[in-house]
């Protein structure tokens, strides 16, 4: 079993660096039971204060809700250069989700974010393509 042909990869926020609040697209959660939220810092200026939440509606455009996902924020500051930081959501409550990276609007911060839904209901998932997604089962060591 390829843990690959189990679970989707959805790209939330590209890599970007910046002052300004960032909103990732939308997931759909249908069919599936949770997702990781996962960002991807590069350089946080110092002095930075910001953070990685959830959002959550049900629909796509996420303008039916404004709320935050309760319990959700993961402080993003300074000491948080080249890491990674994840959010697992399970058994969310709305369809659809995103993550939100708010920033203090005057010290920059680069991250990007994915999001990797898991257990879902809907087996076999449609997999990524052959130029996306390389699967190797039991390799033999050599020549790349």
């Amino acid at each position: 079993m390829n843990l690959s042909s189990h679970l989707n990869l959805e790209p939330v926020l590209a890599y970007a660096s910046g002052t300004t609040t960032r909103t990732g697209t939308a997931i759909d959660m249908s069919g599936w039971d949770g997702a990781l939220f996962i960002v991807v810092n590069a350089t946080i200026a110092s002095g930075a204060d910001g953070d990685m939440h959830l959002v959550a509606g049900a629909t796509s455009s996420l303008t039916d809700s404004t709320d935050d996902v309760k319990g959700s924020a993961v402080a993003i500051v300074v000491g948080d250069s080249d890491t990674i930081m994840v959010i697992d959501y399970y058994k969310p409550v709305y369809r659809y989700v995103t993550a939100v990276i708010t920033k203090d609007s005057s010290n920059a911060q680069a991250e990007s974010v994915i999001a990797i839904q898991y257990a879902g209901s809907k087996l076999p998932v449609s997999e990524m393509g052959s130029d996306e997604l390389l699967k190797l089962l039991s390799p033999a060591l050599g020549t790349k």
